[in-house]
């Protein structure tokens, strides 16, 4: 199937803070074909979508998150990390089933969707449903089970997440990459650890860690180990294998150049962050030090939503006043966050993460012409700036419409409201 959006603005994600105020895309099966300013060749399309009052660019890709956690949003708020995980979120995660992580993930996955995030990197149990609901919706995912060291299920996730890559990696038309999930070098010591990283090697596959989240745990680190999980994690070998590496809030200079050598996806929570109190992590040190550094939202149980487009503004606001700097995360930068640097982040930006000829067709058209985006002086800004979540009008991924005028496509918007609603209250009845 051969089709066109003509008459859109274009934010490409190919060179700084480059726009095309009137230019068109051609998608021919999963791929973009051409895309450029004026009006496209002419041809014959089987559809011809008209994007007058819309600026196109890559989906966003949320780099770090639980998705199944939306059954938890709003259940333990205005709590520290460990006392939040501890006496809260842990307790009800032992009592989770499958059955709820897939209608947890599929609320998810219609925030995600309705906000514009066409991918997202997870981790988290039951990662057969996590699948299925991706695959169902059509979205793009990097998945990753949950793996967890200590207690008597760090076997059993070492033999959940060899089949689960067996049963998914690549499936749902190659939407579905896995990889593994060692939880936190606190909750996996290094014996554990090993494994993992031995299973990594034998597989060929990148692992997904929290890292240098907490004052809390860096302190225990230097304690325990006499260094900083950084520079654990590379003394155990970890870093020499493709790594997502979310959080990294309390950082030395020399874990940010550890990060940097080793070519880390750095994963920046912002709102998570300032949400459990944990910190400001060093994004402006970060990127000096050439690291391409991600945005993901974690859970909506500590966000509490899973909107990046809020995110890569809370982002942006956040640094400048964080530094006194008004220069710093710039508009551009923000959205490269959301969009190339996720996608260099999961290892797939040879796929997605830009407009451009030869990619996949994952795209969003987001409205133009509501009155907190107007006038149109910088697009760019607008977007960043004052754009809503609601103003994403149409999802594209791997060539295929997933909401058009904000219609879900692939999903019952309806039932998995319902669904999931009840499946929250039954986990957390007495």
């Amino acid at each position: 199937m051969s089709w066109l959006i003509e008459n859109v603005s274009i934010v490409p994600m190919t060179e700084s803070d480059y726009c095309i105020s009137k230019g068109y895309i051609v998608i021919e099966g999963d791929r973009i074909k051409a895309m450029g300013e004026g009006s496209a060749p002419p041809a014959v399309y089987d559809q011809i979508l008209d994007g007058s009052h819309h600026l196109a660019l890559p989906g966003f890709i949320n780099a770090h998150t639980h998705a199944a956690m939306t059954l938890f949003r709003g259940y333990a708020d205005d709590l520290p990390l460990m006392e939040w995980l501890e006496h809260k979120i842990w307790p009800l995660e032992a009592r989770l089933t499958g059955e709820e992580v897939y209608w947890g993930t599929m609320l998810a996955l219609v925030e995600m969707i309705k906000s514009g995030t066409t991918c997202f990197a997870d981790m988290y149990f039951f990662m057969d449903e996590v699948a299925r609901a991706v695959e169902t919706a059509g979205m793009r995912a990097v998945l990753a089970r949950g793996m967890i060291g200590v207690g008597p299920s760090s076997d059993l996730a070492i033999t959940e997440s060899r089949a689960l890559a067996s049963r998914w990696d690549g499936a749902a038309d190659g939407r579905i990459k896995i990889i593994l999930g060692p939880h936190a070098p606190y909750t996996c010591p290094p014996e554990y650890m090993h494994k993992v990283i031995a299973m990594a090697q034998n597989m060929g596959v990148g692992l997904h860690i929290h890292l240098a989240e907490t004052a809390g745990e860096v302190a225990d680190s230097q304690r325990i180990y006499g260094m900083t999980p950084v520079a654990h994690m590379q003394s155990l070998g970890l870093l020499d294998h493709p790594v997502i590496a979310a959080h990294c809030v309390h950082l030395n200079p020399q874990d940010i150049e550890i990060l940097a050598q080793y070519n880390v996806g750095v994963v920046h929570n912002p709102e998570s962050n300032m949400k459990l109190a944990s910190g400001v992590a060093p994004v402006p040190k970060m990127i000096k030090a050439g690291i391409k550094v991600a945005l993901g939202t974690d859970g909506a149980s500590s966000n509490n939503n899973l909107d990046m487009l809020q995110e890569l503004r809370t982002c942006a606001l956040l640094h400048k006043v964080n530094t006194a700097d008004p220069t710093v995360i710039p508009a551009y930068q923000a959205l490269q966050m959301a969009t190339t640097n996720g996608a260099m982040a999961l290892g797939i930006d040879k796929q997605v993460g830009q407009i451009a000829a030869g990619k996949k067709a994952d795209l969003i058209l987001v409205k133009t012409n509501e009155a907190h985006f107007v006038p149109h002086h910088d697009l760019i800004a607008n977007l960043v700036y004052s754009g809503q979540a609601a103003d994403v009008n149409t999802v594209i991924i791997d060539g295929r419409i997933i909401m058009q005028d904000r219609i879900l496509k692939t999903i019952d918007e309806k039932l998995v409201l319902e669904q999931a609603q009840r499946a929250a209250m039954e986990l957390v009845a007495p």
